[in-house]
């Protein structure tokens, strides 16, 4: 899925509940101690438009109304990252979706007791980082 270029993108998400408990400074330090580019960063919220747009693929799920609430209730801190196979290298980084069963030394091992709150959200593909950031940061496209 993901290519060798160095010019890899991600959109990461850092989600409302780690601005909450002030651990965005923590995710950041992990991100740039691997090695990754901050391309861009913006402290914002999440409208209701923006999240149906970004969660397109779930709208339509039982899980959504309360993950749309989550991340439309509180300011989150966008960011484009960019570094050799970026996207598999942040999903490593942040753990399994559910940070109750997320491995030790990851960030939602380390830092999430949750699967809806749980810290960060990364790009799954280079399809769907591209599709991300153009929603995000328009300006990149």
């Amino acid at each position: 899925m993901s290519s060798n270029s160095p010019d890899e993108r991600s959109l990461v998400l850092i989600k409302p509940d780690a601005v909450r408990r002030g651990l965005v400074g923590e995710l950041l330090s992990r991100f740039e101690r691997k090695g990754l580019r901050i391309d861009a960063m913006a402290h914002r919220t999440m409208d209701a438009t923006l999240a149906d747009e970004h969660y397109a693929e779930h709208v339509d799920k039982a899980f959504y109304p309360p993950l749309k609430d989550f991340m439309t209730g509180g300011p989150l801190v966008a960011l484009v990252l960019s570094g050799d196979q970026v996207i598999d290298v942040v999903r490593g980084l942040v753990g399994a979706t559910d940070g109750r069963k997320a491995a030790a030394g990851t960030i939602r091992g380390d830092l999430s007791l949750s699967n809806r709150e749980n810290l960060v959200h990364a790009s799954d593909s280079t399809d769907s980082a591209k599709r991300e950031i153009a929603l995000w940061f328009p300006e990149l496209g």
